[in-house]
Parts: structure tokens; C-alpha cells; sequence
């Protein structure tokens, strides 16, 4: 369960020396960015299928013109709902009125660790310190129904991880969340929210939220303005966390718990997941005793924490998945046919399967293949999984 460096030093530092990705030059213009919002609010548009159109065609004004066409190549039944300017430029300007903003994946505030894992939101609504949102960063979760000691355990891991350099991220949620961002307060620290930063839950914690925001923390989400936080979007939430962080450390967590979505998550993105044990006897430490015997880092003091990210805040991740607005992707490929799209529906069924797998398999060209399963993603045909495979709706 961990992002291992290659070479890396074992010698801890309490230090942070490096970023973990360097800083992007892209900024979008204002028109990008209302065009790039349009796109991600629009139907059948998630993160990978945003990439996909936008390295396609070469902007999201051109992917927005395209979206119709390629939708009905898929196979859609109806027509796709494409957001108008004036939704998005209503939500631009809720988001002023707010004082928040949007960044796009590649812009500088954008956290660079969240910007190397797949399926990153190419937009998050961003309010507070932007240089916070670039640190490395140390994800913390746990129940929301915390002990004492979790929480003062919570406190002490928080404040030393702050003073060494690092961003503190949680999902500001009760208990062990509202504790790691009171420690780390007067750092800067960095609250993912599930419903849109106009609509921070649980209603308890709206000061901290003020705070965050107003004393140097930052908090982000990738919902709309407006959005009011439903149940599934809290696994949204706490995917932000685990690509935000370097690590994330479970101080407790019951079986079936939010913290532990957060460390699969992690661990399905390659981060290191710390767990700190607990007695037998609680019922919110089954979870993180779990994760302990699945392999998690076992912490049981607050060196082990510092010990576990040193090594991880000296890695350069480079960003070879830039989703920038220049020339549209060439291929000498000839356009896929309806015998292509024949093939591929058929090969495809309701397992996962790797692309690379179904390229072989059907003969098709690869550019071709690609193009298919973004007519079939826009028609609502296709679904993706983690790791790059797809399957049929």
C-alpha cells in the first residue's frame, strides 16, 4: 500500500526539500475557461472523456461543437445536453461573488500530486491560498464519532506534519476531519468538499470552513455552485484527498466507514497509506486494524508519519497528461467506419476489458478504437474503470 520512490532515501527528514510535481505554465484564458466549464458541466463529460475530447479536437469550443455528432455515432437515443455560456458564466460569476474560481489542471494553483492521477477534474472550484493547494500534502481521515485519544493523536500528527512543510488535507467532516484542520489552521490547510463551496456540510463546521478559507487554508470541490452534497458524492470528496496527498494516515475508521473508500483510493493511485491501530475492543478501529494487516504502514508515533513522507515529498512526478488547448491530435489513420464501431461493440461486454487488449483483439486502429469509445462514453453506452479498462453500459 504505498508510492514507493525508486533510489529514495530511507533517511528520514522532518523537512519537506521539493514539490512533488513542478508548477505548469499553462493559464487559460477567460474564454478557455468558460468553454472548459460548459464541457465538464455538460452530459456524459467526465474527467477522462473531457481529456479525450479536448486532446482530440484541440479545444473544448471545438469538443462542444462535436458533441452531437458524436454522441449520435454512439448510439445515443435522445439528445445530449450540452451547458449554454450563460449557465456557465452564471456560475463564474457565483463563484466571484464567493470569492472562489475556478483552475484548470495545469494552471499553477492546481495541486500538482491530484493533477498526476488518472481521472483528475480537469476544473476545481478553488477558494483560499492557492500556494497551500501546491504544497505537499498529507491527507488525514477517521470517524466521524471519534475518541479522545483519536482525536488528540489526530491533533499531534496534524500540527507536526504543518510545522514540517506539508499541507494538511481533509474532507472536513466531524471528528478526526474537523481536529486535523483545527491543528493545522494557522499553517494553511486544505478542505476537499463534497456539494459545491457555497454549500460546505456539516452545518457545525461552516466557521471552520470560514476560517480555512480566510486565514490561508483553501478548499476546493468539483461540484457546481449551488450543488448540495448527496451521499454519492462523498466518495468524489474523498478521492480529492487521496490525489491531493503524498500519504494518507487512518487515525480511525469502522468497517464499511468513508475512511476506508479514502484508502482504497489512495492505494488504487499509488499513494501511501498509514494506519494508526486500535484496540480490538473499539468498533472504530476494525478499519484501520484492517488495513494494518492488508499492509497499510503502521503508525504509532508521530516520527513514523514524517518518516513515511520524506522519502515521498523528494519524488517529481512529471505530468505527461497535459490536457492544453493546442493543435488537435494528427493520426494517418483513416476514420473509423460502421464495420469498426460493429467490431468494437462486439467485443465489448459488461466486464472490464483493457483497451490495449481490444485493439488487439478486433484489429481496429488504435486512434480508431480510441475515437469509438468516445462516441460510445458521449452516447452513455460506455463505462470506465480504474486502471484504464472499459466496459458496456
Amino acid at each position: 500500500m504505498s508510492m514507493q520512490a525508486e533510489g529514495a532515501s530511507s533517511q528520514a527528514d522532518t523537512s519537506v526539500k521539493h514539490q512533488l510535481v513542478k508548477k505548469s505554465g499553462i493559464v487559460l484564458t477567460d474564454q478557455q475557461r468558460l468553454a472548459w466549464l460548459r464541457l465538464i458541466r455538460s452530459d456524459n463529460v467526465g474527467p477522462i472523456t473531457f481529456r479525450s475530447l479536448i486532446n482530440h479536437y484541440g479545444s473544448a469550443e471545438k469538443a462542444l461543437a462535436m458533441i452531437p455528432e458524436l454522441a449520435a455515432r454512439g448510439g445515443s437515443s435522445r439528445r445530449i445536453r450540452i451547458a449554454k455560456t450563460d449557465e456557465a458564466e452564471r456560475e463564474l460569476e457565483t463563484a466571484a461573488r464567493f470569492g472562489g474560481r475556478f483552475v484548470g489542471i495545469g494552471e499553477p494553483d492546481y495541486p500538482p500530486a491530484l493533477r498526476a492521477m488518472e481521472g483528475a477534474p480537469p476544473l476545481l472550484a478553488m477558494h483560499g491560498s492557492g500556494a497551500v493547494a501546491t504544497r505537499p500534502a498529507l491527507g488525514i481521515v477517521g470517524a466521524r464519532n471519534s475518541s479522545v485519544a483519536g482525536s488528540k493523536f489526530t491533533v499531534m500528527i496534524a500540527e507536526a506534519a504543518a510545522r514540517a512543510g506539508y499541507t494538511v488535507v481533509s474532507g472536513l467532516a466531524r471528528g478526526i476531519d474537523t481536529a486535523a484542520h483545527r491543528a493545522s489552521l494557522s499553517y494553511g490547510t486544505l478542505a476537499a468538499i463534497a456539494g459545491g463551496l457555497d454549500q460546505p456540510y456539516p452545518p457545525e463546521n461552516i466557521e471552520l470552513y470560514k476560517n480555512i478559507c480566510s486565514d490561508g487554508g483553501v478548499a476546493i470541490s468539483e461540484m457546481p455552485y449551488g450543488w448540495i452534497p448527496r451521499a454519492r458524492d462523498f466518495p468524489r470528496r474523498n478521492r480529492l484527498i487521496a490525489g491531493c496527498a503524498l500519504a494518507v494516515v487512518v487515525v480511525e475508521a469502522a468497517h464499511r466507514s468513508g475512511s476506508l473508500i479514502t484508502a482504497r483510493l489512495a492505494n488504487e493511485c499509488g499513494r501511501e497509506v498509514l494506519a494508526v491501530p486500535g484496540s480490538p475492543l473499539d468498533p472504530r478501529a476494525h478499519g484501520s486494524n484492517g488495513l494494518i494487516r492488508q499492509g497499510a504502514t503502521i503508525i504509532c508515533e508521530v516520527s513514523d508519519v514524517l518518516e513515511a513522507l520524506a522519502p515521498l515529498s523528494q519524488i517529481e512526478i512529471p505530468f505527461s497528461g497535459s490536457v492544453g488547448e493546442e493543435k488537435a491530435d494528427e493520426s494517418d489513420a483513416p476514420p473509423p467506419d460502421d464495420s469498426d464501431r460493429t467490431r468494437i461493440a462486439q467485443a465489448l461486454g459488461p466486464s472490464p476489458c483493457d483497451i490495449d487488449d481490444l485493439i488487439r483483439f478486433t484489429g481496429v486502429h488504435a486512434a480508431a478504437v480510441h475515437l469509438i469509445l468516445l462516441e460510445l462514453d458521449l452516447a452513455g453506452r460506455l463505462v470506465r474503470h480504474s486502471g484504464g479498462t472499459v466496459s458496456l453500459a
